[in-house]
């Protein structure tokens, strides 16, 4: 919704002519719904800064709308205030509140200036339809977030399969990177498909995995152990030169655990350990 030139001209003059008391008692309205999770100074000094780009989006010619070109700037400000209060772990009410309390401060003024009570009785109750739509959006934002969850949630099982391709022998291909979350639910599904099949062998085939650092290297090593406590014994395999020689820069110690170049050597090593014979193609001879 814009506001015709007239009506920019006055809030122009109505922001302009109190901007001390305006700006202070804005903050002074955030700090007490955001229970002093932000200091007063801050607050000041991002309500200045909204202050100020409102005032130049007024008077920028031709009525104030949001999404013309002289609100640019208010627009980024809004934008900036916006991504820090998400940083800063604050809900969407109490994001959008930082704005909606200029309403306030504007009903406090036109009350103390006994201005026309039908502008009084608009501000009040488009303050009550504010606070209608805050709620419905507030339960927008927290369905959408949890079905996000569980998406990510599924992602991440769809992303970490454990397969089972031998009797008492499964595999688990990585791909992608293996950050702690991932590695709890690789962890899980492992042992949970260790006691489903009673496998002895663990297949950890990481040649999907872009880079091998210390962190991901842990989470490696930790599943190992894990696996060893269920009585079963893995393989890593997928070993590519440029990790190979990552992992030796690095420092690190995978100890007594099986490495392998590729998955297909894995496999062969495991069905050795089991006793089967592995039968390798021999060149057909002429007769």
């Amino acid at each position: 919704m814009a506001l015709s030139a007239e009506e920019s001209g006055r809030l122009t003059g109505l922001l302009d002519g109190h901007a001390e008391r305006i700006t202070q008692r804005w903050a002074e309205l955030l700090a007490a719904s955001l229970r002093g999770r932000l200091s007063q100074a801050e607050l000041r000094r991002q309500v200045q800064e909204l202050h100020r780009a409102v005032i130049e989006a007024a008077r920028g010619g031709g009525g104030f709308d949001l999404e013309s070109e002289s609100a640019g700037e208010l627009r980024a400000v809004l934008a900036e205030l916006s991504r820090g209060r998400a940083r800063q772990g604050f809900t969407a009410t109490e994001t959008a509140i930082s704005v909606y309390a200029l309403k306030d401060v504007l009903l406090e003024l036109l009350e103390a200036d006994a201005a026309d009570t039908a502008l009084r009785d608009y501000v009040a109750f488009s303050a009550l339809v504010d606070q209608m739509g805050l709620f419905t959006f507030e339960s927008f934002v927290r369905t959408r977030e949890s079905l996000i969850a569980d998406q990510a949630e599924q992602l991440l099982e769809l992303s970490t399969p454990v397969v089972k391709i031998w009797e008492g022998v499964v595999a688990v291909p990585l791909v992608g990177t293996l950050d702690s979350a991932r590695a709890q639910v690789v962890m899980e599904r492992l042992l949970q498909t260790l006691v489903d099949t009673g496998s002895p062998y663990a297949i950890i085939d990481i040649t999907g995995v872009p880079a091998v650092d210390t962190q991901v290297a842990q989470h490696i090593l930790k599943t190992v152990v894990a696996a060893r406590l269920m009585g079963a014994d893995c393989i890593i395999s997928g070993i590519r030169p440029q990790i190979a020689q990552t992992i030796v820069a690095l420092g690190i110690e995978f100890g007594d655990i099986a490495t392998k170049a590729s998955l297909a050597d894995a496999l062969r090593h495991v069905l050795r350990l089991t006793g089967v014979e592995t039968a390798r193609r021999q060149p057909r001879r002429e007769s």
